[in-house]
């Protein structure tokens, strides 16, 4: 193994939008930074981020962007002080990717491209001299037992008062992602919660779902039937496949569902395809329907809600004939009916693990780190950011700002602190 004879001021360890931000922030204040990534190439997981498009970050306020993360996001307040989604915005117009918000909600570069963020932040870091090493896989960190002072690669090793462990979770490992922040963590003594696949589809194991694979469905309310889980639930749109269930809905709700698979071997839920109507509202919905067109078809009325084949399925289920009018209908099976189109059963019962999972649930215990600083509360100079602490949220740009920010964070933070012999000096 070389050892090289350069000292760093910082060295950050992965290139993904935490990472490449820590080393920007920090090469900004005239420290000599060092960036380390295992892949040939950096920005892997970022360029599959939106499917490619880089949903940024969200125009959501601070407190309400904390809330959205559940009871811990509060402890990203101060990243977000120091670096929201305006800072962020601003951020990238300065190094020439102008961003907007097509739906007033969702930020996005103008390009719909996450190449284009990919490589205005690798123009920056060539202009600002940061040292870009591709193909190193960093196996150890370098401590006294007390302070950081460098890394091991499997090439070399590399010395620095300050390192920034942003190396992100599981999901997705075919793109780098597999938990090596983790492993470097626990080195140190600091806790790893346990980890979750996250922000992916699932299966169910009713059949009757790879029926209705052609259609989106809309405004889908979800909800955990079991009793000790039934506070959750969440809402957005949603799409069948051949084994199960995607779609915004899913993804965010799989956050929850995968913890709960962990401990049980299927999690019934409850789903809502009629935009909340309860029955109530569909039986007058479906009388004023039939007072207009009497002969009209059960199929016909529940299309006029939801695509043919869910309705045609729905129909099935409930024992209804669909090419009937519903006064044709037993009275059991309207009934019955009218009862799955408030609340569909669904059960799921399994998912394909990390290697379809956006992001990871658990992570770098928040306890052991400085909200203020990112930096470990057991070893000085070793800072935490992005997805490998233990904060995750839904899609809509949540985790790539938390990214962005946090990055940010650990970047000032190490550029400014005293501890070491800065080499800038």
């Amino acid at each position: 193994m070389l050892e090289r004879p350069e000292r760093y001021d910082l060295i950050v360890i992965g290139s993904g939008a935490a990472g490449m931000m820590a080393a920007i922030t920090a090469a900004r204040a005239g420290k000599k930074v060092l960036l380390l990534e295992k892949l040939s190439k950096i920005g892997a997981k970022l360029k599959a981020t939106g499917g490619g498009r880089c949903n940024l970050t969200n125009t959501l306020d601070n407190e309400s962007f904390m809330q959205r993360f559940g009871r811990d996001g509060k402890f990203m307040m101060h990243a977000l002080e120091c670096f929201d989604h305006c800072a962020l915005m601003a951020f990238f117009k300065e190094i020439g990717v102008e961003s907007h918000a097509p739906d007033g909600y969702r930020v996005f570069p103008v390009t719909h491209s996450s190449q284009t963020i990919i490589n205005a932040m690798a123009d920056e870091m060539q202009r600002l001299g940061v040292e870009v090493r591709c193909g190193e896989r960093v196996v150890s960190l370098e401590h006294d037992g007390a302070c950081v002072c460098g890394v091991k690669s499997t090439q070399a090793l590399y010395f620095a008062p300050h390192v920034v462990v942003a190396t992100g979770g599981k999901g997705y490992p075919m793109l780098g992602a597999e938990g090596d922040g983790y492993v470097l963590a626990e080195s140190t003594g600091h806790k790893v919660t346990p980890l979750y696949p996250a922000m992916m589809p699932l299966k169910v194991k009713e059949n009757w779902v790879q029926h209705c694979r052609a259609d989106t469905i809309a405004k889908v309310e979800l909800r955990v039937d079991m009793k000790k889980y039934k506070k959750l639930h969440a809402k957005g749109d949603l799409i069948f496949t051949k084994e199960g269930i995607r779609g915004p809905v899913v993804l965010d709700f799989s956050r929850e569902i995968t913890p709960l698979l962990s401990k049980f071997d299927e999690v019934p839920l409850l789903a809502n395809f009629t935009k909340g109507m309860n029955e109530e509202q569909l039986r007058a919905h479906f009388k004023k329907h039939v007072s207009a067109h009497p002969e009209s078809t059960l199929l016909k009325i529940i299309t006029t809600l939801l695509p043919e084949s869910l309705s045609r399925q729905l129909c099935i289920l409930a024992g209804a004939d669909p090419e009937k009018t519903p006064a044709k209908q037993e009275g059991v099976a309207r009934d019955r009916l009218f009862k799955l189109l408030v609340w569909t059963p669904l059960t799921v019962n399994g998912h394909d693990g990390f290697k379809m999972a956006m992001i990871t649930r658990g992570g770098i215990h928040l306890k052991e780190i400085d909200p203020y600083t990112m930096e470990s509360r057991r070893l000085k100079g070793l800072y935490f950011c992005g997805e490998v602490v233990n904060l995750d949220g839904p899609c809509g740009g949540y985790n790539l700002q938390w990214s962005f920010s946090s990055g940010y964070l650990a970047g000032r933070s190490a550029a400014s602190c005293t501890l070491g012999t800065s080499l800038s000096k």
